[in-house]
């Protein structure tokens, strides 16, 4: 068809309809520091000029080795055996659209209901969705059903969940009528004693991570009870990989747990795409959102897969739908179920193992530096606190020099902790790799 230029008069019926007298007036809102015209596209190039040009702006880039990344915070590298990339990357699971045809996506729907399956044993609980969108979200999808499930208007949450889960938790809620009430955690976990105060019979739930942001391991069984004695659902943020050698969260009672599954099998990618983990108790299946894959047999007995619950906008009257999640992570989801798969049980435990042992290693050797000492003295999986000697984003800007990509500042997060250092250690990081760490930091402090 043939498009045809808008007039003067045009736009200015549409302004009218709008109630703006121009197009300035139109974008008045939009921040300055956004370009608004004139953004001086270059001319264009030709295939070998561009090719040239992309590798120049490549070259700029500094490459460092994932053994000197010490940077966590909600983010992990890990190694991602090569099986996992070469699966994800056949074209039948590459190029999958959405499963509605179930005869003709068989392939997909098995690996979502083998995803499914695998996440309902690590985590020990009964029901698991086809994943959400990352992590944040699954929080606040949980929080919503929490508070769908008890007819309650108040959610509890720990100051120790990772600020981000806790901005995206309220901006879902900020306009439903559900108050975000955050305690404090001035020893690194939330204290039962002071959550026990918080939690009553207008709680729709208590949210609390484990381990938490800070890296410490919270008091689960004691914060599960207390919850349930009020009525209220208890949610728990999990680390997947931690799940290796820590109590599953169905073992303690939770009636939610949700994740990040990026540490199963994704790279970091710039910060996505990345994998909502939710499983819940059976009792709320049919409250969870998303999709769930299902098992079954055909008219010739033969085994098949399909969506059996799709309680979104797209399939069901708006009324009762359960969120507006459109989709589920599917190409993520493949590769965590080939990334528990290739490891399997005894490999997922060794896997944990390392990453807590090493993590010990390295938070021995750099409290051993004069001036250096651990926030929060507690027990912790692969993530600990420091406490440092100089501003540490001018040490990491020093690793940086040394080719090494340092903790995180915890200032960025709360600024009482204004030389906190938030360190990651990983299976990828081998003795020799931790004491070299050592050294530039010690190299960076002086």
């Amino acid at each position: 068809m043939d498009f045809v230029p808008i007039t003067s008069s045009d736009r200015k019926v549409m302004l009218d309809t709008i109630g703006v007298s121009s197009f300035e007036d139109l974008i008045q809102s939009v921040p300055k520091i956004i370009p608004r015209a004139n953004l001086k596209v270059p001319a264009a190039l030709s295939e070998p000029e561009l090719l040239r040009h992309c590798g120049d702006l490549a070259g700029r880039n500094r490459v460092l080795d994932p053994e000197s990344c010490f940077l966590g915070a909600g983010a992990y590298s890990h190694w991602i055996p090569s099986v996992v990339r070469y699966i994800t990357s056949r074209g039948e699971f590459l190029t999958a659209y959405t499963p509605y045809q179930a005869e003709a996506s068989q392939g997909t729907l098995q690996a979502m209901y083998e995803f499914q399956s695998l996440l309902c044993e690590l985590t020990g609980m009964d029901v698991a969705n086809a994943s959400l969108y990352e992590g944040a979200s699954a929080l606040a999808e949980a929080c919503l059903l929490a508070t769908r499930e008890t007819g309650r208007s108040r959610v509890v949450i720990a100051r120790s969940v990772h600020p981000e889960y806790r901005q995206t938790v309220q901006t879902y809620l900020k306009q439903s009528g559900i108050r975000v009430v955050q305690l404090e955690v001035p020893h690194g976990a939330l204290d039962p004693e002071a959550a026990k105060a918080q939690v009553d019979s207008n709680t729709a739930a208590l949210v609390v991570q484990m381990p938490n942001a800070f890296g410490c391991l919270e008091s689960v069984e004691e914060l599960s009870a207390l919850a349930h004695a009020q009525g209220a659902l208890f949610i728990t943020v999990v680390n997947p990989i931690s799940l290796g050698i820590l109590k599953p969260p169905g073992s303690y009672g939770a009636d939610i747990a949700v994740g990040e599954g990026q540490p199963l099998g994704t790279d970091l990618n710039y910060g996505g795409p990345y994998l909502g983990l939710f499983a819940c108790r059976k009792e709320l299946l049919r409250k969870v959102p998303g999709r769930i894959i299902g098992m079954t047999r055909d008219s010739h007995g033969r085994r098949g897969f399909t969506l059996t619950l799709q309680t979104r906008e797209q399939h069901i009257r708006r009324a009762k739908a359960t969120s507006n999640i459109c989709t589920n992570e599917a190409m993520m989801a493949l590769g965590a179920a080939v990334y528990l798969g290739a490891l399997g049980k005894e490999g997922f435990r060794e896997l944990a193992m390392h990453n807590l042992q090493k993590s010990h290693y390295c938070r021995d050797r750099l409290t051993e530096i004069p001036g250096v000492r651990q926030i929060f003295p507690g027990s912790f999986f692969n993530e600990f606190a420091l406490e440092m000697p100089v501003d540490p984003e001018r040490l990491n800007r020093n690793l940086l020099q040394e080719g090494v990509l340092g903790g995180f500042p915890l200032k960025r997060w709360d600024r009482r902790f204004e030389n906190g250092w938030l360190v990651c250690v990983t299976e990828i990081h081998h003795r020799a790799a931790i004491d070299r760490f050592v050294e530039a930091v010690q190299k960076g402090l002086r």
